[in-house]
């Protein structure tokens, strides 16, 4: 399979990469900001299956606006046929909104709604039947459930994405791809203890990527146009 990974240099997006790596059927092109920390996947997936196929491409997805055609056209100029996109790509401040900036909520909104709306567009040319888009989203964003302070414009950009999906999928229904979107709760991932250091997250990144990487593969059989809650809490 043809594979599409943003936010792949830490956290979720590098585990649900190596995870997928340790099949030699896949081809795998891995987006984040940081160079060498894309290297570093590539080598160790490499390690770990010397049949892996990484692709790193180092990308600011806060600039995706700005130059639309760029990221579209390095990755078409890997793939002519994409079956698996995972809008993995996150970007958190855990501060009250008085408090932020206008280049940090911006920069939240970029890379959480706009960046996977803008991505899909360019890349949905290269997709057809059994495609299946994969949004990652936060149970922060999910209807009903608990909230915490200092995570509106998180909360709320990731709410976008969800709502999103549902609407491409009602957009595309005949075209026989797939859109879904993985509401996750807590993960251990640099981001949240950065921004949450005293709190112990359930869920270790290796373990949701497991979950992810079969969702990817397997999801679209089930599931279309969902907002799905992957969490060991309630609500």
């Amino acid at each position: 399979m043809n594979i599409v990974i943003t936010g792949a240099s830490q956290g979720i997006g590098y585990a649900t990469a190596i995870e997928l790596a340790k099949s030699a059927e896949h081809t795998i092109v891995c987006i984040a900001r940081n160079q060498q920390k894309l290297v570093s996947l590539k080598n160790e997936a490499e390690g770990i299956n010397q049949k892996a196929t990484i692709i790193p491409i180092a990308f600011d997805l806060t600039k995706l606006s700005q130059n639309t055609e760029e990221l579209g056209r390095s990755i078409k100029g890997y793939m002519d046929k994409i079956d698996i996109l995972i809008n993995n790509a996150g970007l958190l401040y855990a501060k009250p909104l008085t408090e932020l900036c206008i280049e940090e909520i911006r920069n939240v909104v970029e890379v959480n709604y706009l960046a996977p709306m803008l991505l899909i567009k360019q890349l949905l040319p290269l997709m057809g039947n059994s495609s299946h888009v994969v949004n990652i989203s936060s149970m922060g964003g999910f209807q009903g459930s608990v909230k915490f302070p200092g995570l509106s414009v998180y909360a709320s950009s990731k709410a976008a994405l969800a709502s999103l999906t549902e609407n491409l999928a009602e957009e595309n229904k005949n075209s026989g791809i797939s859109f879904n979107c993985l509401a996750l709760g807590a993960t251990d991932t640099e981001m949240l203890r950065e921004a949450f250091p005293d709190y112990k997250a359930p869920l270790t990144a290796h373990e949701m990527a497991g979950f992810i990487a079969y969702f990817a593969i397997h999801g679209h059989k089930f599931f279309n146009g969902k907002i799905l809650p992957v969490s060991v809490s309630t609500p």
